[in-house]
């Protein structure tokens, strides 16, 4: 079931917060590269003081206990702001439509 759902995550190239249970630390803002039978390819950057650092890492599936992924956020100063995004603002694929028929 884990490897199903990363597998989707893979295929939607979107970033997620993996924790590393044999390691005790979140990577966080990763990308899922690959996953080649239990060996999961995973793509993320550090910041340092003065340096922000891109890695590559390989890690095997059972090493892996949670994923997370971010469904959406609202910066606080931006809550009474008129620049909020509304439906008509969203992908195509993500809006939700209302029904034209009121009979069904």
């Amino acid at each position: 079931m884990l490897h199903r759902k990363i597998y989707q995550l893979c295929e939607a190239k979107s970033d997620v917060w993996i924790f590393l249970r044999d390691q005790g630390r979140w990577l966080e803002r990763a990308r899922i590269l690959d996953i080649e039978g239990d060996v999961v390819t995973i793509r993320y950057e550090t910041d340092d003081e003065d340096e922000v650092c891109s890695w590559e890492e390989m890690v095997r599936l059972e090493s892996i206990g949670a994923v997370t992924q971010k469904l959406s956020s609202v910066t606080r100063t931006g809550m009474y702001s008129s620049d909020l995004l509304v439906s008509d603002d969203c992908p195509e694929a993500e809006q939700i439509r209302p029904r034209l028929d009121p009979d069904k």
